[in-house]
């Protein structure tokens, strides 16, 4: 196992927008968009997640191996080796450390940044292989998704220990997760065209179905109003459900049904956000559920490659990402 070690460096800017980039019309308008080059090459920086308490951006290094951050105040990036195999697919941080999920050796870690000490919870089943996405609930405790492991999991921070729910499906890959007003948990499931939710109380695990058997819901994110928005990876559609009534209703996003919605954030005028994988290069997009229009599309300068997950940031208003051509970017938000 390899511990405690760090790397600092200085890294230039990548690139400054607004691009310009084919519009339908001319109320389309492109954003104020940068990217930073990590220093650690081909190592699939992703999921990257604001801390307001310290400034930092801290995100994974998938294929590198590794926890870090990026501070944008000084262009900085701080490296942390976690342990070999681990190959981390997101993260999540708050006043405990850094806690990440074990995608290729079935693990919740947590990271102490002051003294490099991991703390590792192990998942109680070994099928539950790959820890996927993380998010905390309001008492402080973790809710993950395991992908092709086909489960739900819940860790008690403080006891440590670890309760899973699974599908009723063979292969429904939970994905994407968030959490609604009552403290539910919503996710998609990415192999299926079915939306789930578990009722923390009971772990009871419930699920409702899209029309389309071809959609395929990949992230997933929520409104004021307590609806539930997907990026619908197989079809190219932005969708919305909404939990009461069970109603769904989608829209085709502006690079048509191969555009491949993926990477997706709700700012806080509920506006929706999210990026075009399956266009060369990659398209920041933007929906405004009240005029229900795409208002917005920029490139992504370095292609992007895929752009998996974003984080909005209230206070300064700018959306965090990572590229698989190995950059840490943010959008500014009009």
């Amino acid at each position: 196992m390899r511990r405690n070690a760090s790397v600092l460096l200085l890294l230039p800017i990548l690139a400054t927008l607004p691009l310009t980039t084919p519009a339908a019309s001319q109320d389309v308008q492109t954003v104020e968009l940068r990217e930073w080059t990590v220093p650690w090459p081909n190592s699939r920086p992703r999921d990257p997640y604001f801390d307001a308490a310290s400034g930092f951006v801290w995100f994974v290094g998938q294929t590198g191996n590794y926890v870090a951050y990026f501070d944008p105040r000084t262009t900085e990036f701080k490296r942390y080796e976690i342990e070999d195999g681990t190959n981390p697919h997101s993260l999540i941080v708050d006043s405990r450390g850094v806690w990440y999920t074990g995608n290729q050796n079935g693990r919740i870690g947590r990271l102490d940044p002051q003294t490099g000490k991991l703390t590792i919870y192990m998942m109680p089943d070994s099928t539950a292989r790959d820890p996927h996405t993380p998010i905390f609930d309001a008492k402080g405790d973790l809710w993950f998704t395991v992908q092709g492991g086909n489960f739900v999991g819940k860790l008690d921070t403080g006891s440590g220990k670890i309760v899973l729910a699974q599908p009723p499906f063979r292969g429904a890959r939970p994905y994407g997760i968030v959490l609604d007003r009552e403290g539910r948990v919503w996710f998609d499931l990415f192999g299926t065209n079915r939306i789930g939710t578990i009722d923390p109380a009971t772990m009871k695990m419930t699920t409702m179905d899209l029309p389309n058997q071809r959609s395929r819901p990949r992230r997933i994110a929520i409104t004021s109003d307590q609806r539930i928005w997907y990026t619908d990876y197989a079809l190219g559609r932005l969708g919305r459900l909404d939990p009461k009534t069970g109603e769904v209703r989608d829209w085709p996003t502006p690079g048509g049904e191969r555009s491949q919605p993926y990477a997706m954030a709700v700012d806080d005028r509920d506006r929706i956000w999210f990026v075009e994988t399956g266009v060369r290069p990659n398209r920041f997009v933007g929906f405004d559920p009240r005029s229900e229009a795409f208002f917005s599309v920029t490139d992504i300068a370095s292609g992007g490659g895929a752009v998996r997950q974003m984080m909005f940031d209230p206070k300064a208003r700018v959306i965090w990402f990572g590229t698989d051509t190995n950059n840490i970017g943010r959008v500014v938000v009009p």
